[in-house]
């Protein structure tokens, strides 16, 4: 080989020395950058998994306990085969058939005189006893697929899958979560009673819808007077104090437990003034209506 040749080969060698240099450094920040895309997913996941808790305990949802795992009592776990059942069409008696051949293994019966199953049937060819396994060996065999030809063969093996397509899958899925996440936030932010108006506007309806219901039962009262059964100070006492106290306390405590949003720490403004005003100046309001409307009509 002359000296031509060999420089050839060594460019040639070097060359290739040089690619896989080039391989494994590419393979390396490949690995680098799958290692970091996974860190990062596992830190958006256990951060959405915090804020799922918080969502949970927010609305009164508690984790679902973990499932037990089957135990050593549970069916399922047994190596023993049933057999056939006895009853109409079972082989429980022995056939017309020839007898067995000296020195061929017997199936064992069942103790009491009943039949073994197929295996005690005489005159089948090419049926023996059940095989009897220990439960750790039956709990292990696994059934192989059985090719057209009888012959057992292993299952196929699935292919491996891309790091890359499966990476890209789970940050698409993390992104849904997000914006699935925001839309529970948002609607977690609402309360139960009016969740479209505004705080305002919902302390205003509450007062005003509790100091109607105390108007309503001021003309109840004030009919109940006109009969003789409530007198006149009586009278004067629930309209002027009672109900309108009454209302606000109502819609106080109705603020307080369906007003508040799941997701607001402390308490909401309950606007106190407001509903102080509401209802005890609709109440006697809603008392000279009636007397009005009763001269009126007179």
């Amino acid at each position: 080989m002359s000296f031509e040749e060999y420089a050839a080969l060594a460019r040639q060698l070097s060359d290739q020395h040089r690619a896989g240099e080039q391989h494994a450094a590419a393979e390396s920040a490949r690995r680098r950058d799958l290692h970091a895309a996974v860190d990062y997913l596992q830190q958006r996941l256990t951060a959405q998994g915090q804020r799922l808790d918080q969502l949970g305990r927010a609305i009164g949802i508690d984790q679902p306990p973990a499932a037990p795992g089957p135990g050593p009592g549970t069916p399922g776990e047994t190596a023993a085969w049933p057999g056939p059942p006895t009853g109409v069409g079972s082989p429980t008696a022995p056939s017309s058939g020839p007898p067995f051949a000296a020195g061929a293994p017997t199936a064992p019966g069942t103790g009491d005189g009943g039949s073994a199953g197929a295996a005690g049937v005489p005159g089948r060819a090419g049926v023996g006893a059940y095989p009897q396994l220990p439960v750790g060996e039956a709990r292990l065999a696994l059934p192989t697929a059985v090719s057209p030809a009888g012959g057992g063969v292993p299952a196929q093996r699935t292919a491996a899958a891309d790091p890359v397509v499966e990476l890209e899958l789970a940050r698409r899925m993390a992104d849904e979560a997000d914006r699935h996440g925001q839309q529970a936030e948002l609607l977690a932010q609402r309360p139960v009673l009016l969740p479209t108006l505004s705080p305002l506007a919902r302390a205003v309806a509450v007062y005003a819808a509790c100091g109607a219901a105390a108007g309503v039962l001021v003309l109840i009262l004030v009919l109940a007077s006109g009969v003789g059964l409530v007198d006149g100070f009586t009278l004067g006492a629930w309209i002027c104090a009672g109900l309108p106290a009454v209302a606000f306390f109502g819609g106080y405590l109705v603020l307080g437990r369906w007003g508040r949003p799941a997701m607001v720490a402390g308490t909401p403004p309950r606007y106190l003034p407001l509903g102080f005003l509401i209802c005890f100046l609709l109440v006697p309001m809603a008392y000279c209506a009636y007397l009005l409307l009763v001269r009126g009509l007179r």
